[in-house]
This record gives structure tokens, C-alpha cells and sequence, in this order.
């Protein structure tokens, strides 16, 4: 027998959490599942960076030529697993058509709001009671050791400046006093408006937040099946029994596509495997977030911990660990932070993760085409995160009403 709820809400990471917490705002009935335990993945171990100063899409002019040249490197920034996949392969080729200078002139300003608007509603959400998740607004420094990586960060802060975003350049002595530690660059672009968090507290905090709301969580539910009558999603079939809903927010991350193929809808998202390495926090240490230009390395501190992320990696819905990805992480680090050796610090965790990446770099956000029922919330890549609260505010608003904001460059059948 069907179980008749109001929203089912699908995916335990941040988007699914944020959207069931602001449509539980909105006076609406939730019940969110989740196949594994809340936030048990790429919302967990990720850099934990709140970041307007990722504006420009991760397709721009000149990236694609720079990752196929990475693509057969083990231990590059950006690699491809070879294969004969199909879907795989028509990603690739969109991703290269989609790094125009039009597309960026396009998508900047609404990734530029999309941010801004995040931001304002985490230093909201931060402040419920139990949000324990060192959220600082301190800014992130882009720090480059090469001449020739200073000068796109300058290039990329002027452009980011041009769209109203703040930006400052700063030399070698200024990045080291402002880390408070000895810092290997030429020099680097500070952005004071990103901000920090550690995800897995905020997400699992908020999480905390939806049972005072009325709303109904369940990890381990796996969804099995979904069942589409006419131009609505009729029944949705899990690990523990049918749902009747009436209306479905599909947010599972980097398995999105495989739900949104049972009702006939294509969305080409990759999932893009991410590490972490997680210490504890050692005596010396950046007072600020960094992210090592050239190295493709985010060094975060969280608290009590320390935190290393990088690398994306297209090799399917693969979840295996390779030490040799984690081993270049670290590798990087030490060039740039010459008092950070991580081999002597006290290790945590070893994390990977599957970040959901479209083609142009701009996430699936509002109604699925011929799914009258259905709201689609996924592909938000490297800056899903950053982006919760926004998405999880749009979703709601998309699902009672009309949204604040134009979604036109989101839509969901745009490809």
C-alpha cells in the first residue's frame, strides 16, 4: 500500500536538506530520503568553502584544451578515466562547445547572485540553535607560485571585480601577513566575501532543524523506482515501501540521472570523484582558506581540523580509493606552505566523493519537462555547498509559486 505524503524530498546531502528545510518554511509537508545516512556524501568531506568568487563556470574559454591535456596524467588536477562510453564522450563534447566567452558573459551574473544570495541565508542558518559548524566569513586567498598563474588569478579577479564582486591583489608579503605563517608565492587574490564552514556539521545540523518542522527524515531508504502516469510522477518506490507523493524534488547528486532516466527525462551530468585529507588542526596554520592556484589544492581550516581537498576525476560511479590521487594532494601543498609538512601532522580521515558536473557548469534547478509534479535540484559540480541554501530557497519557491530569481539558463531541458 502507497504512503500519501505531500513533498518527497530525494537526497540526504546538502540541496535536499536545504529544499526540505525552506519548503517546510513554506508551510508544506516534507518527507526527505536518503539511501545512505544524511550527508553521507559529496556534502561531507568537501573544502567546506562558501565561494561568490567562483562566478565564472567551470566551462570558460581555454579550460576544456587544459583538462583533455591533463586527462591522461594520473596525478593531474583533472582526469579522465579512458573508456568507451558514450555518454561520457557527448559530455565532453558539450563541455568543450559550452566554454564560449558568451556562455561566461551569460552565466557570471546569475552564479554571481546565486552566491551572494547563499551567503546572506547561511549567516541566517548558522545562527539556529545547535548550528555548531565554524562558520567564519573570512574570505579565501588564491595563492599562485608561478608568474605565469599570478597573472590569470589577476586577470580572473579584474573580471570578477567588473561584475561587482571584491577583489584584492596582493604580494608575497601581504599574502604571508595576512596566513600569519610563511606562505611560497609570487603572490595571490584575496576575496573577502567567501566564507568557511565545516559541511558535514551544517548539513547534519540543519537535518536537525526539519523534525521541529514536522518534517520526516529517513536514511536507508534507497529509491528503487519511479513510476510516472500520464505528465505526473505517480508513485515512487523505495527500500522501505511505495510513497503517493504529490509533488518530488529530485535531489541526488551525481545518481540523478539514473532516477530521471526511469521517467524518460536525460540530464548529462558526470560525477566527478573528489578527495579530502582531514587532520587535526597543527600549532601552525593558515589563518585563512586557501586555495594553491597551479596545484588545484584547497587548504581549509575547520575548527579543530585542517582540511586538504582537490581533484576532479571522471571515472563513472566509481567510489574506490586511489592513494595515488591522495599522495599528489599532499605532494602539492608543501611548495606553497613550506611550515606544512603533512606527513608529520595527525591524520583524521581520507575521504572521496562524486561531485555532479554538467556540461556548462550551471546547475539543473526548476520543473522537468512533461513532469508536472517533479522539480529537478542537481549537477551544482564544485560549488554545491556553496550554493545549498539559495537552491534549497529556489526549490521551494519553484514548488509553491513562481521563484525570485530567473531560471531560464537552469532549465532543465536546456540540452
Amino acid at each position: 500500500m502507497k504512503r500519501e505524503v505531500d513533498v518527497l524530498v530525494i537526497g540526504g546531502g546538502v540541496i535536499g536538506v536545504c529544499a526540505a528545510y525552506y519548503l517546510g518554511q513554506q508551510g508544506r509537508r516534507v518527507t526527505l530520503v536518503e539511501k545512505g545516512e544524511i550527508c553521507a556524501g559529496s556534502s561531507y568531506g568537501n573544502a567546506g568553502l562558501v565561494v561568490p568568487s567562483h562566478s565564472v563556470p567551470l566551462a570558460a574559454p581555454g579550460v576544456a584544451p587544459k583538462a583533455l591535456g591533463w586527462m591522461f596524467d594520473r596525478d593531474s588536477p583533472f582526469y579522465i578515466e579512458p573508456r568507451w562510453d558514450g555518454a561520457l564522450w557527448r559530455w565532453l563534447w558539450r563541455f568543450w562547445r559550452s566554454g564560449t566567452e558568451a556562455h561566461v558573459r551569460r552565466a557570471m551574473p546569475l552564479l554571481r547572485d546565486l552566491h551572494l544570495a547563499s551567503r546572506g541565508l547561511f549567516a541566517e542558518l548558522t545562527r539556529l540553535e545547535g548550528m555548531a559548524c565554524s562558520y567564519e566569513q573570512r574570505g579565501v586567498l588564491y595563492a599562485f607560485n608561478t608568474c605565469v598563474g599570478l597573472a590569470g588569478g589577476v586577470a580572473e579577479a579584474e573580471r570578477l571585480q567588473e561584475a561587482g564582486l571584491q577583489a584584492q591583489v596582493l604580494d608575497r608579503t601581504a599574502v604571508c601577513a595576512l596566513e600569519g605563517l610563511e606562505v611560497s608565492v609570487e603572490g595571490g587574490v584575496y576575496y573577502p566575501q567567501d566564507a568557511h564552514l565545516v559541511p558535514d556539521r551544517f548539513v547534519r545540523g540543519l537535518s536537525g532543524h526539519l523534525a521541529g518542522q514536522g518534517a520526516e527524515v529517513l536514511p536507508h531508504t534507497e529509491v528503487l523506482g519511479l513510476v510516472r502516469q500520464g505528465d505526473r510522477v505517480s508513485s515512487v518506490q523505495t527500500t522501505r515501501g511505495d510513497f503517493a507523493p504529490r509533488e518530488v524534488v529530485l535531489a541526488a547528486g551525481s545518481w540523478s540521472p539514473l532516477l530521471a532516466a526511469q521517467l524518460g527525462l536525460s540530464l548529462p551530468i558526470q560525477p566527478a570523484k573528489g578527495y579530502s585529507i582531514t587532520f587535526k588542526k597543527p600549532a601552525v596554520c593558515p589563518a585563512v582558506p586557501l586555495l594553491l592556484g597551479e596545484a588545484k589544492v584547497g587548504v581549509t581550516p575547520m575548527g579543530e581540523l585542517l582540511r586538504f581537498a582537490g581533484t576532479l576525476e571522471l571515472a563513472g560511479l566509481d567510489l574506490s580509493l586511489s592513494r595515488r590521487r591522495v599522495a599528489a594532494i599532499l605532494r602539492g601543498v608543501p611548495a606553497y606552505l613550506p611550515q606544512l609538512d603533512p606527513a608529520a601532522l595527525e591524520l583524521v580521515e581520507v575521504w572521496r566523493g562524486l561531485r555532479p558536473c554538467t556540461p556548462d557548469g550551471l546547475p539543473f534547478l526548476g520543473r522537468a519537462p512533461g513532469c508536472e509534479n517533479l522539480t529537478v535540484a542537481a549537477g551544482h559540480a564544485t560549488i554545491g555547498l556553496s550554493l545549498g541554501p539559495i537552491t534549497g530557497k529556489l526549490v521551494s519557491q519553484v514548488v509553491c509559486g513562481v521563484p525570485e530569481m530567473d531560471l531560464n539558463l537552469l532549465r532543465v531541458n536546456r540540452f
